[in-house]
């Protein structure tokens, strides 16, 4: 049995679906079981990682657990992961985490803190860094659409974006397979691009001149808390 939390995620979903597929057993931990809409046959369970110890009663016969951290305020994270690690251990099983690359350059952001938690128990771990989101530019849909301009910070950032699908069959292959623990992996797509170009990719994609403005970071800080639900993420601004 191999139990999937964040099972109706972007990423959490086609983990499910990959594992299934192949024919593993799979537990779902969703928030409501009734609007999972998962693949017919996959069981849900119910769990809050603010405590913990609601997990535990779901791992039982589970090897392996893909784990995405729900919470993005740093300080609550140093609170909780040690408590959810310490959980994950006495059950024995294999956790593979989906962190991010960030995670190097920021050991305080929750990823790093939660990798930390992972590592410092007894257990087999797997950490799948992607370097960013391929859907994460669907955020400048409504944009583009509206003005044709992306007005965002950093335009000459350049990273490598990878597709959901393309982490979840790593994250299922770290799952399975047997040679992935106490590893580390940084997760890319085939190019690195600007997020300027991004934009200019998109308009020529779609037919239409799509300009890209830079902004100071400060101007996004309080669209990113508002969309991710705590003051803490407003400092990923200096990093989008």
């Amino acid at each position: 049995m191999i139990l999937v939390t964040g099972a109706t995620g972007t990423v959490g979903r086609r983990v499910v679906a990959r594992l299934t597929a192949a024919g593993h057993d799979v537990r779902a931990v969703v928030r409501d079981p009734s609007r999972a809409a998962l693949p017919a046959g996959v069981p849900t369970v119910t769990a809050d990682l603010a405590d913990p110890t609601t997990l535990r009663p779901h791992l039982g016969g589970v090897r392996a657990v893909f784990l995405i951290w729900p919470f993005v305020d740093p300080a609550a994270t140093v609170q909780l992961a040690p408590d959810l690690a310490d959980v994950l251990a006495s059950a024995g099983s294999r956790v593979v985490f989906l962190s991010a690359a960030s995670a190097e350059a920021d050991p305080n952001s929750f990823w790093a803190v939660v990798e930390r938690a992972l590592i410092e128990r007894d257990l087999p771990w797997t950490v799948l860094r992607p370097t960013g989101f391929a859907t994460n530019t669907l955020g400048w849909a409504d944009a583009i659409r509206a003005e044709g301009v992306v007005r965002w910070p950093h335009g000459a950032a350049a990273r490598s974006l990878i597709h959901e699908d393309d982490i979840a069959a790593v994250a299922v292959e770290a799952l399975t397979g047997d040679q992935h623990d106490r590893r580390t992996y940084v997760l890319t797509g085939p190019e690195t691009v600007t997020q300027a170009e991004q934009v200019r990719l998109i308009g020529a994609a779609i037919g239409r001149d799509v300009r890209w403005e830079d902004v100071p970071p400060q101007a996004i800080r309080p669209m990113l808390a508002e969309a991710m639900g705590s003051p803490a993420f407003a400092e990923m601004a200096d990093f989008v």
